[in-house]
């Protein structure tokens, strides 16, 4: 459990302060929003609240496993930016990544799934069985 607190509590502070860059520097993130979107600035924005609201939902002991699996989901489909960014050689903040640059990046984001899924104790610790329940 302690490493749970702490964990949830040193990757909350990142997407607290992604989510907050979202609104200081929102026109570095509208351009990797894809096309069929529409609406990027929209999408910048909510996609930063949710940032913020999760982070802060990871840090606190609580929220952790609802805001946790709501977060995994969250980078899924938030993908969807950084997937169009590899297919349409979209700078972020003037930078192209390499190929080499984009699969790096899709390894964090899914080390991110990953880690957020333990954290909601869907795997690699913690059971939903209470204390004394059979294993069908």
């Amino acid at each position: 459990m302690i490493l749970r607190n702490i964990t949830g509590f040193l990757l909350g502070i990142p997407f607290v302060w992604i989510g907050y860059d979202h609104f200081v520097k929102p026109e570095i993130f509208d351009p990797i929003v894809p096309s069929y979107l529409g609406f990027p600035r929209f999408w910048t924005l909510s996609s930063g609240v949710l940032e913020i609201l999760l982070g802060i939902g990871i840090m606190i002991p609580f929220s952790r496993r609802l805001a946790a699996r709501l977060l995994a989901l969250f980078l899924f489909c938030v993908y969807l930016a950084n997937l169009n960014m590899w297919l349409n050689d979209v700078p972020f903040n003037g930078t192209l990544l390499s190929s080499n640059g984009h699969l790096i990046r899709l390894l964090i984001q899914i080390v991110l799934i990953l880690i957020n899924l333990w954290l909601a104790e869907l795997f690699l610790g913690k059971s939903s069985r209470g204390p004394g329940q059979k294993i069908d």
